[in-house]
């Protein structure tokens, strides 16, 4: 564990009182997660749901994640209830591990983007968890995308949510509760068991529970989505992007790329795991372990989002199945700047 980590959130009642009538009420809260903050609405409230998609600016078929309290019951909010669902909530909630199910009949279709699925996960953050055990008494369910406009950098600190929709009377958000930095710092991993009879489980989206973990549990391997998979939160191939471009470099060839950037002009903001070699306007040294790296990640996207550079360069992470969930979050950062080291750094 890095030195860097905080202690255990203290739990403000007061604030998590205030923080469920808003979302009672109807209106948007900001609330922190063990993987990243979300941005919370009440599951079963279409107008909430419609409000979270136009503040992030959000596709209309692309669900959200519904978060429950430790003691909800799921057959509430899904159709049926696989005992392979039974076996990973037992072994990995409350934590980063959402399980899709088929959708009970009464929950909005909103919250699944049209779907006949919904994406459930219980939060293993204290604060979160003490929202949703105050939030319509703990039966209730609270949608929590990431608290970021559609598409960018997903935040891990309540001044990264505010950065991103303000902090005054024009913002969407009615209350941002702030429970620190996000201890692990990418999205949960994603399962779809909608469809285990025929398909069976499915690895939708990485994270830092592992496949092989969760294969362990149910004794069986998991598939990657076909082309009928459900849609899931952050498995479009553009995602967690800033505004500046990104790429990736593998280690052999930083020094050189470096190099051939500087003697062009090209102001470059380095993102790295080892030593910094080249020339770089702002470097943003990471670390050598999985989770730690994982935990910084968004805040290093941001602060080097911040530097001034036409470019940020990041040291391709190891290729290891513990890297799975950075490497996805990186290469959907990096989508849209797709070929352009080619375009800059001609052969």
């Amino acid at each position: 564990m890095s030195e860097h980590r905080q202690a255990t959130p203290v739990i403000d009642q007061a604030a998590i009182m205030h923080a469920a009538r808003k979302l009672e009420q109807g209106g948007l809260v900001a609330f922190p997660t063990e993987t990243v903050y979300g941005l919370g609405g009440d599951a079963e409230n279409p107008d909430a749901i419609a409000a979270i998609y136009a503040a992030k600016g959000r596709p209309a078929n692309h669900p959200v994640i519904v978060h429950v309290a430790p003691e909800a019951d799921i057959a509430y909010w899904a159709a049926t209830v696989p005992v392979e669902a039974r076996r990973l909530i037992a072994s990995f909630w409350p934590g980063p591990l959402t399980l899709i199910l088929k959708r009970a009949a009464h929950i909005p279709d909103a919250v699944a983007g049209g779907q006949d699925s919904v994406g459930l996960r219980c939060p293993a953050h204290p604060v979160a968890q003490a929202l949703l055990r105050e939030f319509r008494g703990g039966k209730g369910g609270v949608a929590g995308p990431s608290a970021n406009k559609f598409g960018h950098v997903s935040p891990t600190t309540a001044a990264h949510v505010r950065e991103e929709f303000g902090d005054d009377a024009s913002s969407p958000l009615a209350y941002v509760l702030d429970g620190g930095q996000s201890e692990v710092g990418i999205e949960s991993t994603i399962v779809d068991l909608s469809r285990i009879d025929t398909h069976g489980p499915v690895l939708l989206r990485p994270g830092q529970v592992s496949a092989a973990q969760i294969a362990a549990v149910l004794g069986v391997p998991l598939s990657l989505p076909d082309a009928s998979a459900p849609r899931a939160s952050g498995t479009l191939d553009a995602h967690y992007a800033p505004h500046t471009p990104v790429v990736q470099v593998a280690t052999t060839d930083l020094a050189d790329v470096l190099q051939r950037l500087a003697a062009q002009g090209r102001k470059v903001a380095l993102i790295h795991r080892g030593a910094a070699t080249g020339n770089a306007m702002a470097l943003r040294p990471m670390a050598e372990e999985a989770n730690d790296y994982a935990h910084d990640l968004y805040a290093a996207l941001r602060d080097m989002d911040h530097a001034g550079a036409d470019l940020i360069v990041v040291e391709a992470p190891p290729g290891t199945a513990q890297w799975q969930g950075i490497n996805d979050r990186l290469r959907r950062a990096a989508f849209d700047s797709q070929g352009i080291l080619a375009r800059l750094l001609p052969a």
